[in-house]
């Protein structure tokens, strides 16, 4: 939705829970799914007399997303008690990081849009801080009362700060796509939004060309692309019409309601001051010398931003073919073993399976392509038998079904129990298209007449009596020559 008379301000915070064993200041494990409070150590309930332990796990990891941004990775940094009281928090108060955070700056190019539309843009990042998840409110099967579940409470959590650079819900959700991307790339977090380990919360406003930033309103808690984008264009409406209608926007935390598509107001929003910031007096601050951060730079894996432009670069591939391929560290690991097993020339046609026939039927199965019933050298198999003319396209896709629902099929043994293979018998195609040509001759006629699409009628009938295994280029070819056109 746009408006050239309002321009939209928008920037995301967005947490994600890092994968490490245990949580950020106990031993406690951070497996989801387990019992009401069965993962809730003495740390993590604020038993008096305990004390908090840094978990370095978390510590690696924030050097690791703070380097794939080209961030500045804080040589010291130091953790903070931000107060607040509410039933799931049971220390009263939250351990996270604010004035001197693990990683400032840093910057993530996104892809927005499709097609001749798309373009690239740049959001700016504006800190990354190490924090602790709270508990949880349950407010079903209570008997009208609330529960506490918390097992999440210690929780590890990296939040990633944006600057306002976003100006619509799809520069949005690109943005929150691609970091979800990056954190699952660089394994930090494994990025499940069903389950609140990927979670954004959207800062939007609205304001006239060149005027000041609006007020803002933070939408809490968006556990997945659809509704962070639905949310987002709701409250765009609601600020502007509420504007327009003389009322004026107050800062404040909403909720995003999915059955009503709407926004609520949660509670008027608190600024710094109000949580009474200090450093906690428990915590030293971290020191992360330059070997950890050199060591962990020489573990990182290949980012995506150089895989697209080495895939652009080796083997020709459109930037949209490029950025669809590097969309999941897993999808980027097949494709280079389909290519490797079929030879950089088949790069091309790897690709096209890859995002035509096998995401379709991933996406149908609701499988990953890690569960994908046919491997990278069977697919690469499939696109050489039809680059080398053994079979056609079309017999390529039966091939495709064979080996999706035979586990371990081969490609040549289903060629050949299918009967797929192609015509190559020069003198027995020439036979056909003879008699072919013979049976039609009103077609022969408006071909020379020069009706092009006659000859599409007539490379149909040459298929049909060949009952497919003809090669429709080679078809074309010897029609053509017959045919003196």
């Amino acid at each position: 939705m746009s408006r050239p008379d309002w321009e939209v301000v928008i920037g995301l915070e967005i947490h994600a829970q890092l994968n490490t064993a245990s949580k950020i200041f106990s031993g406690a494990t951070t497996a989801f799914g387990a019992e009401a409070n069965a993962q809730a150590s003495a740390v993590d309930i604020a038993l008096p007399g305990v004390l908090p332990v840094l978990n370095k796990g978390a510590v690696e990891r924030a050097i690791r997303f703070g380097l794939a941004i080209d961030a500045e990775v804080a040589r010291k940094s130091v953790f903070a008690r931000k107060n607040y009281f509410y039933p799931d928090l049971p220390k009263g108060y939250q351990i996270s990081q604010f004035e001197l955070p693990v990683v400032v700056g840093g910057q993530i190019t996104i892809r927005v849009g499709e097609g001749d539309a798309a373009y690239d843009k740049t959001v700016t990042l504006t800190r990354a801080h190490l924090e602790e998840d709270a508990g949880k409110s349950l407010h079903e099967d209570f008997h009208g009362m609330s529960g506490i579940d918390l097992n999440r409470a210690g929780t590890p959590l990296l939040e990633i700060v944006s600057e306002p650079d976003m100006r619509s819900s799809a520069e949005a959700v690109a943005y929150a796509r691609a970091l979800h991307s990056l954190v699952r790339w660089i394994d930090i977090c494994d990025g499940n939004m069903q389950e609140g380990s990927f979670r954004c919360d959207a800062n939007v406003s609205v304001r006239r060309p060149g005027a000041e930033l609006g007020t803002r309103r933070e939408i809490k808690n968006l556990n997945s692309f659809r509704f962070l984008q639905q949310a987002i264009d709701y409250e765009i409406q609601w600020q502007i019409e509420r504007i327009e209608d003389g009322g004026r926007v107050e800062q404040a935390t909403v909720l995003f309601d999915p059955d009503s598509g709407e926004t609520r107001m949660m509670r008027s929003k608190e600024d710094a001051h109000d949580y009474r910031y200090f450093p906690d007096p428990d915590l030293l601050p971290v020191v992360i010398s330059e070997d950890w951060i050199a060591r962990t730079r020489a573990a990182l894996p290949e980012l995506p931003g150089a895989m697209r432009a080495r895939f652009e670069a080796d083997w020709g591939l459109s930037a949209y073919d490029a950025i669809t391929l590097t969309s999941s560290r897993d999808a980027a690991t097949y494709f280079e073993a389909a290519v490797a097993a079929a030879g950089d020339a088949l790069a091309k046609p790897c690709a096209n399976w890859i995002m035509g026939e096998l995401a379709a039927r991933l996406n149908k199965a609701e499988r990953e392509i890690t569960d994908s019933p046919v491997s990278p050298a069977q697919l690469a198999a499939l696109v050489a038998r039809i680059a080398d003319g053994t079979i056609s396209n079309n017999a390529g896709k039966k091939v495709f079904d064979a080996l999706w629902n035979e586990a371990g099929a081969e490609v040549d043994a289903i060629i050949a129990d299918q009967g797929l293979k192609q015509m190559n018998d020069s003198g027995a195609l020439e036979a056909i298209v003879d008699e072919v040509l013979a049976a039609n001759a009103k077609s022969v006629e408006e071909f020379r007449a020069g009706k092009e699409k006659a000859l599409n009628a007539l490379v149909g009938q040459v298929m049909k009596a060949s009952r497919g295994k003809a090669n429709p280029t080679q078809v074309n070819e010897v029609l053509r020559s017959k045919l003196g056109g």
